[in-house]
């Protein structure tokens, strides 16, 4: 997308997705790159920037010279529309590129429904879908994620895939494609060469169908040491936090858990890397949040002394820890009361199934004391609201099973007064997992089992949700599926397929008449398989063998528990050569990382030993690309600059604390302005603001610009008079000036939130005169309280612009002053001394 062309970001919902202006991005020269990546995650940004794996690569590729990455996320369904209509490709966020100059694109697969994603993505490139349709010149479109494990409905859309950890590999298959371009040899010849990278998987070269050589999967041996500066998102994202890995790979064996499979051996970060990486990130990016990463961040070997030296530094700042993915057995007193420090959300548990015997049989290891065990302490340590995940049609499964589904949310209310909510969805079989064979439910059985658990979790205390059994067959269909799904995809974006992980936008009907058109039974791919059949992502090789997944599946037939290798000794599933590819683990150091942090603080708590009484008014600019950040985007940023600048900020109390910051009134999406405040609240006086401010203004996004810090300068909350610069696209009638001055009324139809609403906005104007042909300046009461008309709202009205001239009015906010309505003491405020 060409976001030089502000008109377009004008009229799409979200600018602030497609800026490209994030704090911590790289911006490399293009030209001195020998191979360039654009990675692109098929799904909005929203999605993507939570997502770690295309931040790692992002990073491990900028850091190596001659290499650029830039990012792409798949663009909404306005952005799209626009695209189109106007006959413009998509482009990178960081040079603004179209994608089709990149010499790699490089796409992550997440899930199984981001495939139509991916083909807006190309189309709006310019780059055929088929991999076998691609131009000589055009960029290598490369595979990868987990998706990337089962992608034989998708694979002949892609020249390569990389099965495995891309840290080392993403370097390797660069160096290759700039070497081969470089050589000028024909696309065919750059295939073979990627072919030729371990991991790396090429449809093209390949029979597909489970037949033909194996491609093993690529394994990083050990975690690197060092974590890169976050990139800071410019709006509220999923997981909107500075995120750390700190293991990679689970042995748990979860037999339903594809994860647990692809991503062995269990490899962890050595502590003070963590230790280190965190303080480096929330110097740089100003989270208030630091999540620990893994697929069983419980089962961490030095988890209890690292999250007590985190919360040592973090809680006097106000800055939380989260542990995403944690296990009822490893979720200790001591683990869940330093997490609580600073603030509660939700308590949330996967049991995964109902009954005992269904635990047994997917290998989860956890009893129901130990649940409920979990559930009493959290309560205990002030936690009022419970959240537990299940699935359905597990194999085995009868109905007493789903039953003990809500047997379980209740007991567990019972025993602790907390409201609980369970959340559940269809069970999908994975590829390369102990369930790869088994049937899974049909959408009219899921929707009976949803039906079910309704019934039986009804009631006040109770609340249930549920994941769309018709997104599950569709998931279901691809996590199986095979090469004859390709023209299928093809078609049902064509039909107008897009964005299928979200249920506003999804449609199954639209796939039903798409594998239609070409004989396509989509139902077919939700049956059993036999152990002596073919699978369609056979010769993919995950490094664990086929014989342990056949094992592992008598095993829950027989309710067997399979331990953990970690605590266990090894259990057989041929991954490891116990030389590069073996367990790493840090137990070692939990002893030395315990007294190493013993008594460490820094700082005192926040908003504790009585009430602060410092209060700084904040001046900034927004003006270029920034307008089209929304208030509440600004407002992120802002706390986050905060933070960054070291500011003694006092906190409300509470479950959770937030900053004592007062922004002033909100400024339109597109509106420039040279006269923004915000009034702050500190625990002491601010050292060096001068200091504070430049150290904002470096972390602040072009065109966000802190002017200055003010002791004692707050307007106050009476009206004030904000003055405005207006360019129009026409002539403006001067004659309509005149006519609106002299009017004793002029009422307009305003839509806000809550419906239309009639307002007299002639006492609302202080002034409005023409300087130009089509410059205006006005200046209107906001604030106090009161309705407030925007200034595209008026001008539009006073002049009676169409649609068309009316989005493209350029308005910018001159300065404010306290209204003549308000006391003498306010109306010594003002901004228009920054001038």
């Amino acid at each position: 997308m060409s976001t030089t062309d502000t008109t377009l970001l004008a009229q799409v919902g979200k600018p602030g997705r497609y800026l490209g202006l994030e704090p911590g991005a790289a911006r490399k020269d293009w030209q001195e790159a020998r191979c360039r990546i654009a990675l692109v995650f098929p799904d909005l940004y929203e999605i993507g920037m939570s997502h770690q794996g295309l931040k790692i690569l992002y990073h491990e590729v900028n850091r190596r010279h001659g290499l650029l990455a830039e990012r792409v996320y798949a663009p909404d369904r306005d952005l799209e529309e626009l695209l189109r209509r106007r006959g413009e490709p998509l482009t990178s966020l960081e040079s603004r590129r179209p994608l089709a100059e990149f010499d790699v694109l490089g796409v992550t697969l997440p899930y199984e429904l981001c495939a139509t994603n991916m083909l807006t993505v190309l189309d709006l490139a310019g780059i055929p879908f088929y991999a076998a349709d691609r131009p000589h010149d055009a960029p290598v479109v490369l595979g990868g994620g987990p998706g990337a494990f089962q992608p034989e409905p998708f694979a002949l859309f892609f020249d390569a895939l990389l099965l495995g950890d891309g840290e080392e590999a993403i370097i390797e298959i660069l160096e290759t494609v700039a070497t081969a371009r470089a050589a000028g040899v024909a696309r065919q010849e750059i295939l073979e060469r990627l072919a030729a990278v371990q991991g790396v998987y090429v449809p093209l070269l390949h029979p597909g169908g489970g037949s033909g050589p194996r491609v093993r999967r690529r394994v990083l041996p050990e975690l690197p040491a060092a974590s890169e500066p976050p990139i800071v998102p410019l709006v509220r994202i999923v997981h909107d936090r500075l995120g750390i890995e700190v293991a990679r790979g689970c042995t748990r064996g979860c037999r339903f858990c594809q994860a647990g499979i692809i991503y062995r051996p269990v490899r962890e970060r050595r502590p003070a890397d963590i230790l280190a990486s965190a303080r480096q990130g929330l110097a740089a990016g100003g989270f208030d949040e630091v999540a620990l990463l893994s697929l069983s961040t419980g089962d961490y070997s030095c988890l209890g002394p690292l999250l007590h030296c985190l919360m040592q530094e973090c809680a006097p700042k106000r800055i939380s820890v989260s542990l995403p993915s944690m296990r009822v057995g490893t979720l200790t007193p001591q683990v869940m009361a330093e997490i609580r420090r600073v603030r509660k959300t939700g308590f949330t548990l996967a049991p995964e199934a109902g009954s005992e015997r269904m635990r047994r049989v997917i290998n989860k290891g956890i009893t129901e004391e130990d649940l409920l065990a979990a559930c009493r302490e959290a309560v205990r340590l002030g936690w009022r609201r419970i959240k537990l995940y299940f699935m359905f049609g597990l194999p085995e499964e009868e109905e007493a099973d789903i039953d003990a589904i809500a047997d379980l949310a209740r007991r567990v209310h019972r025993e602790t007064g907390c409201r609980v909510t369970v959340s559940a969805a269809t069970f999908v079989p994975k590829a390369h997992t102990p369930f790869q064979w088994e049937r899974q439910l049909s959408i009219d059985e899921g929707w009976a089992a949803i039906d079910r658990l309704k019934r039986r979790l009804a009631g006040r205390a109770l609340g249930f949700r549920w994941h769309d059994p018709r997104q599950s067959f569709l998931e279901g269909v691809f996590s199986r599926g095979d090469r004859r799904l390709a023209p299928v995809v093809a078609a049902a974006w064509r039909l107008g397929a897009r964005l299928d992980g979200w249920s506003e936008h999804f449609d199954l009907e639209i796939w039903r008449r798409a594998a239609a058109e070409h004989g396509v039974d989509l139902a077919s791919y939700l049956r059993a398989r036999d152990l002596d059949e073919r699978l369609p992502w056979d010769h993919l090789d995950p490094g664990v063998s086929r014989d342990f997944l056949v094992a592992e599946r008598r095993a829950a037939s027989a309710g067997r528990r399979t331990e953990d290798c970690r605590a266990h000794g090894c259990q057989g599933c041929g991954l490891c050569d116990f030389k590069e590819v073996r367990p790493r683990i840090w137990d070692q150091e939990a002893q030395s990382l315990a007294s190493g942090c013993a008594g460490r603080r820094t700082g005192g708590e926040s908003g504790k030993g009585g009430p602060a009484v410092f209060r700084y008014r904040l001046d900034y600019r927004k003006v270029g690309e920034v307008r089209f950040l929304s208030h509440l985007e600004v407002i992120g940023l802002f706390y986050r600059a905060l933070r960054v600048a070291g500011l003694p900020l006092a906190y409300s109390q509470g479950h959770n604390p937030t900053p004592r910051v007062a922004f002033g009134p909100a400024l339109s999406l597109g509106v420039e302005s040279e006269a923004e405040y915000l009034v702050l609240t500190c625990e002491r006086p601010i050292d060096d603001p001068a200091a504070a401010c430049a150290a904002m203004n470096r972390f602040l996004p072009p065109g966000l610009q802190v002017a200055r810090l003010v002791r004692d300068g707050d307007p106050g909350a009476g009206p004030l008079e904000v003055a405005y610069r207006v360019v129009a696209p026409v002539s403006l009638d001067a004659a309509r000036v005149a006519a609106f001055l002299a009017a004793d009324r002029w009422e307009l139809e305003l839509v806000r939130k809550k419906g239309v609403r009639r307002l007299d906005v002639r006492p609302l104007v202080r002034e409005l005169g023409l300087q130009d042909a089509n410059v205006l300046t006005l200046v209107l009461v906001a604030g106090g309280n009161r309705p407030a008309v925007k200034p595209a709202e008026l001008v539009a009205a006073v002049f009676a612009l169409g649609e068309e001239a009316a989005a493209n009015l350029q308005i910018r906010k001159l300065w404010w002053r306290a209204s003549t309505a308000a006391s003498g003491r306010l109306r010594d405020q003002s901004s228009k001394e920054l001038l």
